[in-house]
């Protein structure tokens, strides 16, 4: 299934730090559009310096999934850019969010919650156990996978219950973290994954590339029925 997919990424790591430039010669954006395409999307790229983000009304409507990477500047989002996300995904649009995504103002709407973690960087392992093998995100994978070096997130991870949890991380530091939540509000499905951090070449794994693969089919907009919402008249007459 061809679906229309917008990678987000406020792309200032790549700009301000020559390592992460180094690493994502096109940005996160471009690392992670790249895959998607070769597994037949329609991949396009939007990131924060772009009038409206990149995320204009137009762009929006026609996008199956949204991809969203995020970390130092979550709070330089427009606000009517979040909101339209948002709507979005209430209406239908898939969204998962990545990393310090997490962070995002459309995340956070969305959860309600401060998506508050513990975290510490230091480059120690993380290893992904998959908690729920059955589930469409998991598929073509073993029942665990490594990273080698990352950014630690440990909980209390201050979001909702999820529907569905995927994955469970352990990091080498003891802690452990819900690192694959599915969620559902209005129609749109969420997939938040904690996998990225910019110091690392995470995106270029491919056991991540296929949780993101199968993350974007999964969240992929169904048709479902009609709603009706506002003042509305009767089906039957009624005194």
């Amino acid at each position: 299934m061809s679906l229309t997919v917008t990678v987000w990424n406020e792309n200032v790591h790549e700009q301000e730090e020559p390592a992460v430039a180094e690493r994502y010669p096109d940005g996160i954006h471009g690392a992670i559009a790249d895959f998607l395409a070769e597994a037949g999307h329609d991949a396009q790229t939007a990131t924060l310096q772009e009038p409206a983000h990149g995320l204009d009304a137009e762009t929006v409507a026609e996008t199956d999934v949204l991809v969203w990477w995020s970390h130092a500047a979550n709070h330089e989002v427009d606000d009517e850019v979040a909101d339209r996300v948002v709507d979005a995904v209430l209406d239908g649009m898939g969204f998962i969010p990545l990393h310090s995504g997490k962070n995002s103002k459309p995340f956070k709407r969305l959860m309600g919650t401060s998506c508050d973690i513990k975290y510490r960087h230091g480059g120690e392992t993380e290893r992904l156990w998959v908690v729920d093998p059955g589930h469409p995100i998991a598929d073509g994978l073993d029942d665990h996978f490594e990273i080698p070096e990352t950014e630690m997130y440990g909980e209390p991870y201050m979001v909702p219950e999820p529907d569905r949890l995927v994955f469970t991380s352990w990091f080498e530091g003891g802690e452990v973290f819900r690192s694959g939540c599915c969620y559902h509000r209005g129609r749109g499905d969420i997939f938040a994954f904690r996998p990225g951090h910019e110091e690392y070449p995470i995106f270029y794994q491919d056991e991540v590339q296929t949780v993101i693969e199968n993350a974007v089919e999964w969240a992929a907009p169904n048709e479902g029925a009609s709603a009706t919402h506002g003042q509305s008249e009767p089906l039957e007459d009624y005194e």
